[in-house]
Protein backbone atom coordinates (compact mmCIF):
# COMPACT_ATOMS: atom_id res chain seq x y z
CA UNK A 1 0.00 0.00 0.00
CA UNK A 2 2.51 2.74 0.50
CA UNK A 3 4.16 1.68 -3.08
CA UNK A 4 0.69 2.47 -4.50
CA UNK A 5 0.25 5.88 -1.99
CA UNK A 6 3.32 7.42 -3.15
CA UNK A 7 2.20 6.23 -7.02
CA UNK A 8 -0.93 8.40 -5.99
CA UNK A 9 1.61 11.14 -4.28
CA UNK A 10 3.13 11.32 -7.65
CA UNK A 11 0.52 10.99 -10.17
CA UNK A 12 -1.79 14.00 -8.14
CA UNK A 13 0.57 16.44 -9.98
CA UNK A 14 -0.88 16.00 -13.05
CA UNK A 15 -4.58 14.81 -12.27
CA UNK A 16 -7.29 17.22 -11.76
CA UNK A 17 -10.02 14.93 -9.69
CA UNK A 18 -9.18 13.55 -6.66
CA UNK A 19 -7.35 10.14 -5.63
CA UNK A 20 -8.67 8.71 -2.42
CA UNK A 21 -6.81 5.81 -1.09
CA UNK A 22 -9.05 4.20 1.98
CA UNK A 23 -7.03 6.61 4.89
CA UNK A 24 -8.77 9.40 3.51
CA UNK A 25 -12.00 10.93 4.77
CA UNK A 26 -13.80 10.88 1.50
CA UNK A 27 -13.36 7.28 0.54
CA UNK A 28 -15.73 5.56 2.43
CA UNK A 29 -18.72 7.57 0.87
CA UNK A 30 -17.27 7.21 -2.94
CA UNK A 31 -16.80 3.86 -2.75
CA UNK A 32 -20.60 3.36 -2.23
CA UNK A 33 -22.61 2.53 -5.36
CA UNK A 34 -26.68 2.17 -5.80
CA UNK A 35 -27.28 -1.25 -4.64
CA UNK A 36 -26.76 -1.19 -0.66
CA UNK A 37 -26.35 -5.14 -1.13
CA UNK A 38 -23.06 -4.16 -2.78
CA UNK A 39 -20.12 -3.16 -0.21
CA UNK A 40 -16.74 -3.22 -1.83
CA UNK A 41 -13.70 -1.51 -0.79
CA UNK A 42 -10.83 -0.25 -3.47
CA UNK A 43 -7.49 0.45 -2.93
CA UNK A 44 -7.87 3.41 -4.74
CA UNK A 45 -10.60 5.69 -6.72
CA UNK A 46 -9.90 7.94 -9.16
CA UNK A 47 -12.40 10.49 -9.60
CA UNK A 48 -12.16 11.51 -13.41
CA UNK A 49 -12.78 15.11 -14.51
CA UNK A 50 -11.97 13.91 -17.91
CA UNK A 51 -10.59 11.92 -20.44
CA UNK A 52 -6.59 12.95 -19.55
CA UNK A 53 -7.32 11.67 -16.03
CA UNK A 54 -9.31 8.49 -17.04
CA UNK A 55 -6.21 7.91 -19.55
CA UNK A 56 -3.32 8.51 -16.07
CA UNK A 57 -5.79 6.19 -14.09
CA UNK A 58 -5.46 3.22 -16.23
CA UNK A 59 -2.25 3.65 -16.82
CA UNK A 60 -1.62 3.50 -13.40
CA UNK A 61 -4.09 0.35 -12.74
CA UNK A 62 -1.33 -1.34 -15.43
CA UNK A 63 1.29 -0.84 -14.04
CA UNK A 64 0.47 -1.97 -10.16
CA UNK A 65 -1.50 -4.76 -11.58
CA UNK A 66 -4.76 -3.67 -10.31
CA UNK A 67 -7.95 -4.77 -11.58
CA UNK A 68 -10.59 -1.70 -12.91
CA UNK A 69 -13.83 -1.08 -12.40
CA UNK A 70 -15.96 1.60 -14.10
CA UNK A 71 -18.51 3.89 -12.28
CA UNK A 72 -20.15 6.27 -14.05
CA UNK A 73 -24.13 6.32 -11.99
CA UNK A 74 -23.12 3.36 -9.75
CA UNK A 75 -26.47 1.66 -10.59
CA UNK A 76 -25.47 -1.70 -11.99
CA UNK A 77 -27.30 -4.25 -9.42
CA UNK A 78 -24.23 -6.52 -9.87
CA UNK A 79 -21.85 -4.35 -8.33
CA UNK A 80 -19.71 -3.93 -11.35
CA UNK A 81 -18.95 -0.86 -11.05
CA UNK A 82 -16.64 -0.89 -8.02
CA UNK A 83 -14.07 -3.76 -6.82
CA UNK A 84 -12.14 -5.07 -4.19
CA UNK A 85 -8.46 -3.81 -3.89
CA UNK A 86 -8.41 -2.34 -7.04
CA UNK A 87 -9.20 0.85 -8.79
CA UNK A 88 -12.51 2.15 -9.24
CA UNK A 89 -12.42 4.84 -11.67
CA UNK A 90 -15.58 7.20 -10.53
CA UNK A 91 -16.85 9.63 -13.70
CA UNK A 92 -19.23 10.79 -11.34
CA UNK A 93 -17.56 14.40 -11.44
CA UNK A 94 -17.71 14.52 -15.22
CA UNK A 95 -21.22 15.67 -15.60
CA UNK A 96 -21.85 17.98 -18.48
CA UNK A 97 -24.34 17.66 -21.63
CA UNK A 98 -23.71 20.23 -24.12
CA UNK A 99 -27.16 20.56 -26.86
CA UNK A 100 -27.12 21.84 -30.17
CA UNK A 101 -31.20 22.14 -30.91
CA UNK A 102 -30.32 23.00 -34.65
CA UNK A 103 -28.55 19.56 -35.25
CA UNK A 104 -30.54 18.44 -33.01
CA UNK A 105 -27.53 16.20 -30.80
CA UNK A 106 -26.82 16.28 -27.47
CA UNK A 107 -22.82 15.21 -25.97
CA UNK A 108 -22.89 13.58 -22.46
CA UNK A 109 -19.99 13.16 -20.15
CA UNK A 110 -19.83 9.57 -19.02
CA UNK A 111 -20.97 10.70 -15.42
CA UNK A 112 -24.12 12.05 -16.26
CA UNK A 113 -27.22 10.80 -15.00
CA UNK A 114 -30.38 10.69 -17.01
CA UNK A 115 -32.43 13.31 -15.49
CA UNK A 116 -30.16 15.92 -15.72
CA UNK A 117 -29.50 15.18 -19.70
CA UNK A 118 -33.26 15.37 -19.72
CA UNK A 119 -33.31 18.35 -18.51
CA UNK A 120 -31.16 20.23 -20.70
CA UNK A 121 -32.46 18.40 -23.76
CA UNK A 122 -36.05 19.45 -22.62
CA UNK A 123 -35.30 22.81 -22.71
CA UNK A 124 -35.41 22.99 -25.94
CA UNK A 125 -38.22 20.36 -26.61
CA UNK A 126 -35.85 17.27 -27.39
CA UNK A 127 -35.24 14.11 -25.86
CA UNK A 128 -33.47 10.34 -26.66
CA UNK A 129 -34.67 7.10 -25.19
CA UNK A 130 -33.39 7.38 -21.35
CA UNK A 131 -33.97 4.74 -18.85
CA UNK A 132 -37.27 4.85 -16.86
CA UNK A 133 -35.30 6.16 -13.70
CA UNK A 134 -33.65 9.78 -13.81
CA UNK A 135 -30.93 8.71 -11.78
CA UNK A 136 -29.85 6.02 -13.61
CA UNK A 137 -26.42 6.86 -15.55
CA UNK A 138 -26.52 7.65 -18.96
CA UNK A 139 -22.92 5.79 -19.97
CA UNK A 140 -24.04 2.18 -18.12
CA UNK A 141 -27.67 2.66 -19.13
CA UNK A 142 -26.57 2.94 -22.94
CA UNK A 143 -23.84 0.59 -23.44
CA UNK A 144 -25.66 -2.39 -22.13
CA UNK A 145 -28.82 -1.55 -24.75
CA UNK A 146 -30.76 1.70 -22.83
CA UNK A 147 -34.45 0.52 -23.03
CA UNK A 148 -37.03 3.90 -22.21
CA UNK A 149 -39.95 5.16 -22.65
CA UNK A 150 -39.14 6.54 -26.32
CA UNK A 151 -37.91 3.06 -27.36
CA UNK A 152 -40.93 2.07 -29.40
CA UNK A 153 -40.83 5.11 -31.17
CA UNK A 154 -37.02 5.99 -31.24
CA UNK A 155 -35.27 2.80 -30.64
CA UNK A 156 -32.94 1.90 -27.95
CA UNK A 157 -30.83 4.61 -26.22
CA UNK A 158 -27.65 3.01 -28.10
CA UNK A 159 -29.39 3.45 -31.39
CA UNK A 160 -29.28 6.77 -30.65
CA UNK A 161 -25.47 7.07 -30.58
CA UNK A 162 -23.76 9.10 -32.99
CA UNK A 163 -20.20 8.54 -31.50
CA UNK A 164 -18.55 7.47 -28.17
CA UNK A 165 -15.33 8.80 -27.03
CA UNK A 166 -13.40 5.77 -25.27
CA UNK A 167 -10.44 5.85 -23.73
CA UNK A 168 -8.33 2.03 -24.48
CA UNK A 169 -6.35 -0.52 -22.29
CA UNK A 170 -3.55 1.29 -23.41
CA UNK A 171 -4.29 4.81 -22.74
CA UNK A 172 -5.13 6.08 -25.92
CA UNK A 173 -8.10 8.21 -26.36
CA UNK A 174 -9.78 7.84 -29.24
CA UNK A 175 -13.86 8.20 -31.09
CA UNK A 176 -15.65 5.50 -31.86
CA UNK A 177 -18.57 6.35 -34.78
CA UNK A 178 -20.09 5.51 -38.19
CA UNK A 179 -16.33 6.73 -40.10
CA UNK A 180 -13.66 6.49 -37.18
CA UNK A 181 -12.95 3.03 -35.60
CA UNK A 182 -16.46 1.45 -37.05
CA UNK A 183 -15.93 -1.75 -35.41
CA UNK A 184 -15.11 -0.32 -31.89
CA UNK A 185 -18.10 1.49 -32.84
CA UNK A 186 -19.90 -0.99 -33.49
CA UNK A 187 -18.94 -3.20 -30.54
CA UNK A 188 -19.97 -0.70 -27.57
CA UNK A 189 -23.59 -0.23 -28.28
CA UNK A 190 -24.43 -3.34 -26.65
CA UNK A 191 -20.72 -4.73 -25.67
CA UNK A 192 -20.74 -2.67 -22.02
CA UNK A 193 -17.57 -1.62 -20.73
CA UNK A 194 -15.55 -4.43 -22.17
CA UNK A 195 -13.73 -2.07 -24.90
CA UNK A 196 -12.40 0.66 -22.68
CA UNK A 197 -14.11 3.90 -20.55
CA UNK A 198 -16.66 5.99 -22.40
CA UNK A 199 -16.44 9.30 -21.40
CA UNK A 200 -18.50 10.93 -23.86
CA UNK A 201 -21.47 10.30 -25.62
CA UNK A 202 -23.00 12.06 -28.75
CA UNK A 203 -26.64 11.23 -29.34
CA UNK A 204 -29.25 12.03 -31.72
CA UNK A 205 -32.49 13.80 -30.29
CA UNK A 206 -36.08 13.96 -31.23
CA UNK A 207 -39.20 16.60 -30.89
CA UNK A 208 -40.73 14.93 -27.52
CA UNK A 209 -42.87 17.08 -24.95
CA UNK A 210 -42.55 18.86 -22.89
CA UNK A 211 -46.44 18.04 -22.23
CA UNK A 212 -46.98 14.27 -22.91
CA UNK A 213 -49.22 11.61 -21.95
CA UNK A 214 -48.24 9.09 -19.39
CA UNK A 215 -48.09 7.88 -15.75
CA UNK A 216 -49.80 4.48 -14.25
CA UNK A 217 -53.19 3.28 -13.15
CA UNK A 218 -53.47 0.82 -10.70
CA UNK A 219 -55.92 -1.80 -9.17
CA UNK A 220 -56.30 -4.48 -6.51
CA UNK A 221 -53.83 -7.19 -6.62
CA UNK A 222 -57.54 -9.63 -6.99
CA UNK A 223 -57.95 -8.00 -10.73
CA UNK A 224 -54.14 -8.68 -11.11
CA UNK A 225 -54.86 -11.89 -13.77
CA UNK A 226 -57.29 -9.64 -15.83
CA UNK A 227 -55.03 -6.75 -15.68
CA UNK A 228 -51.94 -8.58 -17.19
CA UNK A 229 -54.55 -10.20 -19.67
CA UNK A 230 -55.37 -6.65 -20.68
CA UNK A 231 -51.69 -5.46 -20.51
CA UNK A 232 -50.80 -8.63 -23.09
CA UNK A 233 -53.63 -7.76 -25.42
CA UNK A 234 -53.15 -3.93 -25.51
CA UNK A 235 -49.21 -4.62 -26.17
CA UNK A 236 -49.94 -6.47 -29.18
CA UNK A 237 -51.87 -3.33 -30.93
CA UNK A 238 -49.59 -0.69 -29.39
CA UNK A 239 -48.73 1.68 -32.02
CA UNK A 240 -44.76 3.26 -31.95
CA UNK A 241 -46.07 6.08 -30.53
CA UNK A 242 -46.92 3.84 -26.98
CA UNK A 243 -45.12 2.42 -24.32
CA UNK A 244 -46.19 -0.49 -22.26
CA UNK A 245 -45.30 -1.85 -19.18
CA UNK A 246 -47.11 -3.98 -16.41
CA UNK A 247 -45.30 -4.27 -12.67
CA UNK A 248 -46.76 -6.21 -9.13
CA UNK A 249 -46.20 -3.74 -6.32
CA UNK A 250 -46.93 -2.50 -3.25
CA UNK A 251 -48.92 0.28 -2.21
CA UNK A 252 -47.57 3.78 -0.25
CA UNK A 253 -49.29 1.96 2.77
CA UNK A 254 -46.38 -0.69 2.51
CA UNK A 255 -48.93 -3.03 2.93
CA UNK A 256 -51.63 -3.06 0.37
CA UNK A 257 -50.51 -5.26 -3.06
CA UNK A 258 -51.96 -3.87 -6.61
CA UNK A 259 -50.89 -4.44 -10.22
CA UNK A 260 -50.15 -1.68 -12.44
CA UNK A 261 -50.00 -0.56 -15.93
CA UNK A 262 -47.58 1.84 -16.79
CA UNK A 263 -47.94 3.85 -19.84
CA UNK A 264 -46.20 6.70 -21.64
CA UNK A 265 -47.62 8.13 -25.59
CA UNK A 266 -45.60 10.12 -27.50
CA UNK A 267 -47.63 11.40 -30.29
CA UNK A 268 -50.91 14.54 -30.81
CA UNK A 269 -53.00 14.98 -27.93
CA UNK A 270 -56.42 13.47 -29.39
CA UNK A 271 -54.57 9.98 -30.31
CA UNK A 272 -52.89 9.87 -26.86
CA UNK A 273 -56.11 10.30 -25.26
CA UNK A 274 -57.93 7.64 -27.31
CA UNK A 275 -54.57 4.86 -26.52
CA UNK A 276 -54.67 5.21 -22.95
CA UNK A 277 -58.55 4.90 -22.26
CA UNK A 278 -58.79 1.64 -22.55
CA UNK A 279 -56.89 1.51 -19.06
CA UNK A 280 -58.31 4.47 -17.53
CA UNK A 281 -61.51 2.87 -18.32
CA UNK A 282 -60.88 -0.46 -16.93
CA UNK A 283 -63.17 -0.91 -14.00
CA UNK A 284 -62.63 0.50 -10.74
CA UNK A 285 -59.02 1.46 -10.49
CA UNK A 286 -57.27 2.09 -7.04
CA UNK A 287 -55.34 4.56 -8.60
CA UNK A 288 -55.27 6.64 -11.49
CA UNK A 289 -52.00 9.12 -12.31
CA UNK A 290 -52.40 8.48 -15.98
CA UNK A 291 -52.42 12.16 -18.01
CA UNK A 292 -50.65 15.01 -19.31
CA UNK A 293 -47.29 15.38 -17.36
CA UNK A 294 -44.02 16.71 -18.25
CA UNK A 295 -41.40 14.46 -20.03
CA UNK A 296 -38.82 15.08 -17.42
CA UNK A 297 -41.42 14.45 -14.63
CA UNK A 298 -42.31 11.15 -16.58
CA UNK A 299 -38.97 10.13 -16.51
CA UNK A 300 -38.90 10.43 -12.64
CA UNK A 301 -41.65 9.64 -11.57
CA UNK A 302 -40.40 5.69 -10.78
CA UNK A 303 -37.57 7.60 -8.57
CA UNK A 304 -38.52 7.14 -5.22
CA UNK A 305 -39.25 3.17 -5.64
CA UNK A 306 -35.66 2.62 -5.99
CA UNK A 307 -33.96 4.61 -3.12
CA UNK A 308 -30.16 5.03 -2.75
CA UNK A 309 -28.54 1.96 -0.66
CA UNK A 310 -31.75 -0.29 -0.43
CA UNK A 311 -30.06 -4.00 -1.14
CA UNK A 312 -30.90 -5.03 -4.35
CA UNK A 313 -31.03 -8.79 -5.96
CA UNK A 314 -33.42 -9.32 -9.37
CA UNK A 315 -32.87 -11.92 -12.04
CA UNK A 316 -34.62 -11.77 -15.48
CA UNK A 317 -35.38 -12.92 -18.75
CA UNK A 318 -37.05 -12.41 -21.46
CA UNK A 319 -40.05 -14.16 -22.66
CA UNK A 320 -41.51 -13.62 -26.85
CA UNK A 321 -45.18 -14.06 -25.25
CA UNK A 322 -46.94 -13.87 -21.93
CA UNK A 323 -49.00 -17.08 -21.56
CA UNK A 324 -51.90 -17.24 -19.28
CA UNK A 325 -49.84 -19.79 -17.03
CA UNK A 326 -46.81 -17.21 -16.94
CA UNK A 327 -49.22 -14.59 -15.79
CA UNK A 328 -50.39 -17.23 -12.91
CA UNK A 329 -47.05 -17.66 -12.20
CA UNK A 330 -45.73 -14.55 -11.58
CA UNK A 331 -48.85 -13.67 -9.65
CA UNK A 332 -48.36 -15.93 -7.60
CA UNK A 333 -44.87 -15.83 -7.08
CA UNK A 334 -45.24 -12.07 -5.97
CA UNK A 335 -47.80 -12.80 -3.31
CA UNK A 336 -45.40 -14.82 -1.28
CA UNK A 337 -42.95 -11.41 -2.22
CA UNK A 338 -41.48 -11.04 1.52
CA UNK A 339 -40.77 -7.42 1.39
CA UNK A 340 -43.07 -3.95 0.27
CA UNK A 341 -40.26 -3.16 -1.91
CA UNK A 342 -40.59 -6.09 -4.59
CA UNK A 343 -41.51 -5.96 -7.49
CA UNK A 344 -42.38 -7.75 -10.39
CA UNK A 345 -42.49 -5.26 -13.98
CA UNK A 346 -42.96 -6.70 -17.37
CA UNK A 347 -41.96 -4.52 -20.03
CA UNK A 348 -43.09 -4.67 -23.48
CA UNK A 349 -40.36 -4.70 -26.38
CA UNK A 350 -42.11 -3.42 -29.81
CA UNK A 351 -41.82 -0.85 -32.56
CA UNK A 352 -38.65 1.06 -33.59
CA UNK A 353 -36.60 -0.89 -31.06
CA UNK A 354 -37.09 -4.20 -32.71
CA UNK A 355 -36.91 -3.54 -36.11
CA UNK A 356 -33.19 -3.51 -35.90
CA UNK A 357 -31.26 -6.17 -37.20
CA UNK A 358 -29.82 -8.12 -33.92
CA UNK A 359 -26.30 -8.21 -36.30
CA UNK A 360 -26.77 -4.60 -36.77
CA UNK A 361 -25.20 -3.29 -33.30
CA UNK A 362 -23.52 -5.78 -30.87
CA UNK A 363 -26.87 -5.40 -28.79
CA UNK A 364 -29.26 -8.42 -29.82
CA UNK A 365 -32.63 -8.38 -27.99
CA UNK A 366 -34.52 -7.21 -31.22
CA UNK A 367 -37.52 -9.56 -30.57
CA UNK A 368 -41.09 -8.54 -29.78
CA UNK A 369 -42.47 -9.56 -26.35
CA UNK A 370 -41.91 -8.62 -22.69
CA UNK A 371 -38.73 -8.53 -20.76
CA UNK A 372 -39.67 -9.79 -17.18
CA UNK A 373 -38.14 -8.58 -14.35
CA UNK A 374 -38.19 -10.31 -10.75
CA UNK A 375 -36.83 -6.57 -8.79
CA UNK A 376 -36.12 -7.99 -5.15
CA UNK A 377 -35.43 -4.62 -3.15
CA UNK A 378 -35.21 -4.01 0.86
CA UNK A 379 -33.57 -2.19 3.31
CA UNK A 380 -32.19 -4.36 6.65
CA UNK A 381 -29.46 -6.64 6.14
CA UNK A 382 -31.32 -9.23 8.31
CA UNK A 383 -33.64 -9.91 4.87
CA UNK A 384 -30.54 -11.26 2.91
CA UNK A 385 -31.22 -14.08 2.93
CA UNK A 386 -35.05 -14.06 2.46
CA UNK A 387 -34.70 -11.32 0.15
CA UNK A 388 -32.73 -13.49 -2.51
CA UNK A 389 -34.13 -16.41 -1.95
CA UNK A 390 -38.07 -14.76 -3.15
CA UNK A 391 -36.08 -13.70 -6.39
CA UNK A 392 -34.35 -17.11 -7.41
CA UNK A 393 -38.00 -19.28 -6.41
CA UNK A 394 -39.64 -16.06 -8.86
CA UNK A 395 -37.55 -16.67 -11.43
CA UNK A 396 -37.90 -20.38 -11.11
CA UNK A 397 -40.88 -20.36 -11.48
CA UNK A 398 -41.01 -18.12 -14.59
CA UNK A 399 -38.13 -20.51 -16.22
CA UNK A 400 -40.88 -22.82 -18.25
CA UNK A 401 -41.67 -19.57 -20.13
CA UNK A 402 -38.33 -17.95 -21.33
CA UNK A 403 -37.17 -17.57 -24.46
CA UNK A 404 -33.22 -17.45 -25.56
CA UNK A 405 -32.49 -14.03 -24.68
CA UNK A 406 -31.52 -11.82 -21.76
CA UNK A 407 -31.33 -7.71 -21.30
CA UNK A 408 -27.75 -7.38 -20.45
CA UNK A 409 -28.59 -3.95 -17.52
CA UNK A 410 -30.45 -6.22 -15.62
CA UNK A 411 -28.32 -9.09 -14.84
CA UNK A 412 -27.10 -9.52 -11.64
CA UNK A 413 -23.46 -10.65 -10.07
CA UNK A 414 -24.29 -14.56 -10.08
CA UNK A 415 -24.81 -13.92 -13.91
CA UNK A 416 -21.86 -15.32 -15.33
CA UNK A 417 -20.56 -17.84 -17.91
CA UNK A 418 -20.96 -18.51 -21.40
CA UNK A 419 -24.39 -19.16 -21.41
CA UNK A 420 -25.05 -15.41 -20.32
CA UNK A 421 -22.49 -14.12 -23.09
CA UNK A 422 -25.59 -16.03 -25.76
CA UNK A 423 -28.25 -14.83 -24.15
CA UNK A 424 -26.77 -11.47 -23.82
CA UNK A 425 -25.31 -11.12 -27.33
CA UNK A 426 -26.59 -14.33 -29.50
CA UNK A 427 -25.26 -14.30 -33.01
CA UNK A 428 -22.61 -11.55 -31.91
CA UNK A 429 -20.39 -13.42 -29.22
CA UNK A 430 -17.52 -14.07 -31.90
CA UNK A 431 -17.42 -10.96 -33.67
CA UNK A 432 -17.58 -9.73 -30.23
CA UNK A 433 -14.73 -11.82 -28.92
CA UNK A 434 -12.64 -10.66 -32.36
CA UNK A 435 -12.84 -6.57 -31.79
CA UNK A 436 -11.77 -7.66 -27.74
CA UNK A 437 -8.81 -9.11 -29.09
CA UNK A 438 -8.14 -5.75 -31.24
CA UNK A 439 -8.85 -3.36 -28.68
CA UNK A 440 -8.11 -4.73 -25.33
CA UNK A 441 -6.14 -8.56 -25.79
CA UNK A 442 -5.07 -8.84 -22.15
CA UNK A 443 -8.40 -8.07 -20.79
CA UNK A 444 -8.09 -5.39 -19.33
CA UNK A 445 -11.47 -4.18 -19.02
CA UNK A 446 -13.38 -7.68 -17.30
CA UNK A 447 -15.10 -6.56 -14.37
CA UNK A 448 -18.26 -6.73 -16.52
CA UNK A 449 -19.91 -9.12 -18.35
CA UNK A 450 -17.09 -10.49 -19.41
CA UNK A 451 -16.47 -10.75 -23.17
CA UNK A 452 -13.11 -12.87 -23.20
CA UNK A 453 -10.47 -11.96 -26.38
CA UNK A 454 -11.12 -14.40 -29.16
CA UNK A 455 -8.20 -17.15 -28.21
Amino acid sequence: MSDLSSSVTELSNSFSGRLLLPNDSEWDVARRVHNGLVNKRPALIAQCRGSADIALAVRLAREKGLEIAVRGGGHNVGGRSTIDEGLMIDLSPMKYVHVDAKARTARAAGGTLWGQFNRETQVHGLATTGGIVSTTGVGGLTLGGGLGWLMPKHGMALDNLLSVEMVLADGRVVRASADEHPDLFWAVRGGGGNFGVASSFEFRLHEVGPLVTGGLVAWPIERAREVLRLFRDLAAEAPDDQMLAAALITGPDAATKLVAILAGHFGNSSAAEQAVKPIKSFGQPAMDALGPIPYTQLNAMLDASYPQGARNYWKSHFCEKLADDAIDALVESFMRCPSPMGQIVIENFHGAATRVPPTDTAYALRSSGFNVLVLSQWMDAADDTKGSAWARASYAALEPFVGPSRYLNYLDQDDLGDRVLTAAYGPNVRRLQSIKEKYDPENVFHFNVNIPPKA
